[in-house]
């Protein structure tokens, strides 16, 4: 398995910014798949990113297409999410997670994961 560590999270006024950060340690970096999930209070965890191995793009949640960016740097064995434009319905918490699959877009295809950072919209 490989080790992920989320940061980046914090509060933000809509139409701000963030960008979250995923380290990974433990398996080689261009060994799997990478994708961002969130989890929002009462809510269950979905799919916010996903970039594969070769740096494919997966996808974007429809809520999120044409504001957030998923890339990863190989240098520095991390993966990020670039969030522009954020509203208070992105609230929640955000989980980076690995996978050996090819693309995958479901939470059961990850087997790897960190613990969270949260990230907090006001209006």
């Amino acid at each position: 398995q490989v080790q992920l560590v989320e940061s980046g999270g914090g509060l933000v006024q809509a139409g701000g910014s963030l960008r979250l950060s995923c380290a990974a340690s433990g398996r080689t970096f261009t060994s799997f798949a990478l994708g961002w999930f969130r989890q929002a209070p009462g809510k269950e965890r979905e799919f916010v990113a996903g970039i594969t191995r070769s740096d494919t793009i997966i996808g974007y949640a429809d809520s999120v297409k044409g504001r957030f960016t998923i890339s990863r740097d190989k240098t520095k064995n991390t993966v990020y999410l670039q969030m522009n434009s954020l509203k208070p319905e992105d609230t929640a918490i955000y989980y980076c997670a690995a996978s050996a699959n090819r693309a995958p877009k479901f939470e059961y295809e990850y087997d790897s994961w960190g613990r969270g950072t949260q990230v907090t919209v006001s209006s």
